[in-house]
């Protein structure tokens, strides 16, 4: 099946239109042939919506004092500026 509907097909078969944003992904519904709104499943759309953590807090919950790690006070390496 297509992944393009028909508004009035949308109306008339909401439920397979659901179950079928379910199954086989996102589902684009057209008005006057031109894309008017996107059905997706309750899945996708929390997987789109949830809050995502920054490195910065990534970092502050990883275990890093498991790895002992230990600083070098090594002058480095000449970098010409």
């Amino acid at each position: 099946m297509a992944n393009t509907w028909q508004l009035q097909r949308a109306k008339a078969e909401l439920s397979k239109l659901i179950e079928t944003s379910a199954t086989k992904g996102p589902q684009t519904v057209t008005r006057h042939g031109r894309p008017a709104a996107v059905v997706l499943s309750a899945a996708d759309y929390q997987r789109l919506t949830s809050r995502r953590h920054d490195f910065k807090a990534f970092l502050r919950r990883a275990p890093l004092h498991q790895l002992k790690l230990v600083r070098s006070r090594d002058a480095g390496r000449r970098v010409l500026l």
